[in-house]
C-alpha cells in the first residue's frame, strides 16, 4: 500500500503536490480527520496492508490525483 504523509500544519499546503483538507468542507468532514490537515504527495511511504489498523474515513481523489501528477511529473 502507497500512503502519503499527512500533517496539521497548514502552512505545509502551499506546494502543488500538497492538498488541504478543511474540515469546514465536506469532504473534509468525510476524511475522518480531527483537524484541518495536508496530504503530502511529495512525501510517500509504502506498507504493507497488514498494518492498517482501521480505516478513518475518505477523502475524494480528484485533488490528491492532480498532487501526484505534479510530484510524479507526469
Amino acid at each position: 500500500m502507497i500512503v502519503a504523509m499527512v500533517t496539521s500544519r497548514m502552512v505545509r499546503a502551499q506546494h502543488p503536490s500538497r492538498v488541504a483538507v478543511r474540515l469546514t468542507t465536506s469532504e473534509g468532514q468525510q476524511s475522518g480527520l480531527l483537524t484541518d490537515s495536508v496530504v503530502m504527495t511529495d512525501n510517500l511511504a509504502t506498507i504493507a496492508e497488514s498494518e492498517i489498523d482501521r480505516v478513518i474515513g475518505a477523502f475524494p481523489m480528484f485533488d490528491v490525483d492532480a498532487a501526484l501528477r505534479h510530484t510524479l511529473g507526469l
